[in-house]
């Protein structure tokens, strides 16, 4: 069952419950008004008979009272006086009975045809409790309608000496009460479905916003085109907070997938990368043990140059090797050690150990008296890794300095070397990509990339300043030590 359903069914069960609860009130109240007057109109009638009996026909001074002249049933005015009898409502059926329940008049002494000349019915509880002077209320349908009866004793000296009755009847009350329920039924009935009508529009409306973002998350799902948003420009309710949080989600979707995209592309280049570089120095040294292999054997001398350029291209596999560890631990990021180390002697034993690469180059120091938090072995390898490659890239002096930025530590490595352009800065990082082009250069193109892996694991973070033919600037910031 769709939501738009269960919304409409929901609407209209409230409606039809709250229809319901009215109507039966309307009905109750109305039920209860209408037998209230008919009970008033009974008793005000009731009360103006017996009161005209004792008033017209009781005569204080006779003692026992009279009795009606004639044989019974006679007629009211001979008890009540013709005025009396004619301010009676029309359709109100009066009867008198003497104490013992039997009839003594009635209106025309029983000369109508319409059962007028009998008694209205009176139960025995009834006729005891009017003994006891009491009014008695009693409903019946002998006559064939429902009939309202009244009984009222008429007591005269301590003495109960008529019974009146008056009586209505409950037909028509019962006829408006039934068109009232049937106009109340069909009413509601077609209120209802009118509602659910209005309530299914209503609800389309509502939720069309919704079935829109179904409908792109579905195109999303099936183009994989995470570039796409959902266009809704209605107000920030619901579901615009919906709309909204789902092109969030969007977005990051989108980063996350390109982000993977560039991830599997930089695998794919860094598998053929390596397999490249690995490839050069295992052809090499097949080749030249196959030359060793080759009969008649070679003159020693030769065979001397071929065993070291084997040695060579082994120590470069070494070197290759390690360096991918070195890659492939930052990568997972396993953990290093986390310690204050000094910068001024890491710093130094750094330049010191770089020194023995070119006896001639000058390498300044400029280091203040600081710390930072992170791995010694790592932060001299990244110190040897810049000094190698500024070594390697330039002939002037080397300037290594640090000091105090805020809550970091500066370490910057400048060259006045010829510095490297817009693109080389642009890839300076990528793995194994080289920016110098001369072929005595060597290098697997791996340094920086070592470097940044191995910063940005302690937190910190690497940047390369340089301009062609204007020296280049490598700047490290790594969190200070707190004593």
């Amino acid at each position: 069952m769709s939501i738009r359903l269960r919304l409409t069914l929901l609407y209209s069960a409230i409606l039809a419950l709250t229809l319901i609860i009215f109507g039966a009130a309307l009905y109750t109240i109305q039920a209860q008004e209408t037998m209230n007057s008919l009970q008033a109109n009974l008793i005000q009638n009731g009360n103006r008979l017996a009161q005209s009996i004792l008033n017209n026909y009781l005569n204080p001074n006779s003692n026992p009272p009279p009795r009606p002249p004639g044989p019974p049933p006679v007629p009211i005015e001979t008890l009540s006086g013709d005025q009396t009898f004619n301010q009676l409502r029309e359709r109100v059926i009066v009867r008198v009975l003497d104490p013992n329940g039997s009839l003594v008049a009635s209106p025309f002494a029983g000369q109508e045809q319409d059962n007028t000349g009998h008694a209205l019915p009176l139960s025995a509880d009834g006729l005891q409790t009017l003994k006891n002077k009491q009014v008695w209320w009693e409903t019946s349908s002998t006559t064939g309608d429902p009939l309202l009866i009244y009984d009222i004793p008429v007591i005269y000296q301590g003495n109960v000496t008529f019974i009146v009755q008056v009586a209505q009847s409950l037909a028509q009350r019962d006829q408006s009460l039934a068109a009232l329920s049937r106009t109340l039924i069909i009413a509601g009935l077609l209120t209802i479905l009118i509602a659910f009508g209005i309530g299914w529009i209503l609800s389309g409306i509502t939720l069309n916003p919704i079935h829109h973002i179904t409908q792109t998350a579905q195109v999303i799902g099936n183009e994989s085109d995470f570039s796409r948003r959902v266009d809704y420009k209605g107000p920030n309710d619901e579901i615009g907070q919906l709309a909204s949080t789902f092109n969030s989600m969007l977005v990051r979707l989108q980063d996350a997938y390109q982000g993977v995209s560039r991830a599997l592309k930089m695998q794919r280049d860094f598998v053929a990368d390596v397999s490249h570089e690995l490839r050069t120095p295992l052809t090499t040294i097949r080749g030249n043990l196959e030359l060793l292999r080759r009969e008649p054997p070679m003159p020693a001398a030769e065979q001397s140059d071929v065993l070291t350029d084997v040695v060579d291209e082994s120590d470069r596999l070494i070197r290759l090797v390690n360096n991918l560890l070195i890659l492939a631990r930052a990568d997972a990021g396993q953990s290093l050690t986390r310690a204050s180390i000094p910068v001024r002697a890491v710093i130094h034993e750094a330049c010191k150990q770089a020194q023995q690469l070119d006896r001639q180059r000058e390498i300044v120091e400029d280091v203040q008296d600081l710390s930072v938090t992170g791995d010694r072995d790592a932060l001299k390898q990244v110190i040897l890794i810049l000094l190698d490659n500024a070594i390697k890239y330039t002939t002037e002096e080397i300037t290594v300095s640090a000091k105090a930025e805020e809550n970091r530590v500066l370490i910057c490595v400048s060259d006045k070397g010829r510095g490297l352009s817009s693109d080389t800065l642009e890839h300076a990082f990528d793995r194994f990509y080289r920016g110098g082009t001369e072929s005595n250069v060597q290098g697997f193109g791996l340094g920086l990339p070592i470097a940044k892996a191995l910063i940005e694991s302690r937190g910190g973070t690497i940047e390369i300043e340089s301009q062609p033919e204007n020296g280049t600037n490598i700047k490290v910031r790594l969190p200070v030590a707190h004593s």
